[in-house]
């Protein structure tokens, strides 16, 4: 295995995290500029008001996106397997 194999492996392994995490982090993005919108526009300043809402939302995110995430992930390890036993 060479440099650039190994600069493969990480590429595609930053390129996995970053796919498995978008959908969770554009949710609580979304749901984030929301509330401090309403909060801006109601003039509420609750802290507890930030938080429920993206855990929840995020909760739920991720539960429907597991198949996506186990098929991204599944990918990036038979890949990482393939090459594994390729090593001669």
């Amino acid at each position: 295995m060479n440099e650039a194999d190994v600069l493969e492996v990480l590429r595609s392994g930053i390129w996995t995290a970053l796919l498995i995490a978008t959908p969770a982090l554009l949710v609580a993005l979304v749901v984030g500029v929301t509330v401090s919108l309403v909060q801006a526009l109601t003039q509420i300043q609750e802290m507890t008001l930030t938080f429920i809402p993206k855990i929840v939302v995020i909760l739920v995110t991720t539960v429907l996106s597991l198949p996506f995430m186990y098929g991204a992930l599944a990918s990036y390890s038979e890949r990482l397997a393939d090459m594994i036993v390729a090593v001669d």
